[in-house]
């Protein structure tokens, strides 16, 4: 299994311009919200007041994997994704309509930024290569998140060292 660094390392790769990094930082938690609030339902038994979903499960394996690769962006990540399923279990309970609305149109909503980043990066997103991917955006936007607040300086080297720095890149020739 490749570490954090390298897994980091490849998918800013594919997001070297400023413009797209910022969509992701719409883009991505508003995925992650609509895959959240989709999987909450069914609800497999309730353990004090507590509804154990396929989110929660889900939810619960991808927080042990972002702290295998970077216990410090694992833990900002645990406080996100901790909103998410509170959100996703007060909308689970609404008619069906309201919960799939709720669920598809912030899903899709993220995936149209994403895309508009794409646009302006003038790359394929990086989960087209690999499906590992779609794990590492949120723990991408929690180290970015990072970089731009001045922490995690030499996690920031280490990635910069080998794709370059982020820049804003000219509109291709036509």
């Amino acid at each position: 299994m490749k570490s954090g660094v390298e897994q980091l390392t490849t998918y800013a790769a594919y997001h070297r311009d400023r413009r797209n990094i910022a969509t992701h930082f719409v883009g991505v938690p508003l995925i992650v919200l609509g895959v959240v609030i989709l999987l909450s339902r069914p609800t497999f038994f309730v353990l004090d007041g507590v509804a154990v979903t396929p989110a929660l499960v889900g939810t619960l394996a991808a927080v042990i994997y972002y702290f295998v690769l970077d216990k410090w962006l694992a833990t900002a990540l645990t406080a996100f994704l901790v909103v998410c399923i509170w959100i996703g279990q007060l909308i689970a309970p609404m008619p069906t309509l309201y919960w799939l609305s709720w669920g598809f149109g912030v899903f899709l909503t993220g995936w149209a930024i994403q895309f508009v980043g794409h646009y302006y990066e003038q790359k394929k997103p990086a989960f087209v290569d690999d499906l590992i991917g779609l794990m590492i955006g949120p723990l991408f936007v929690a180290a970015e998140l990072a970089f731009a607040i001045g922490l995690r300086k030499p996690l920031q080297a280490q990635i910069e060292s080998v794709v370059g720095p982020t820049l804003i890149r000219a509109p291709k020739a036509a």
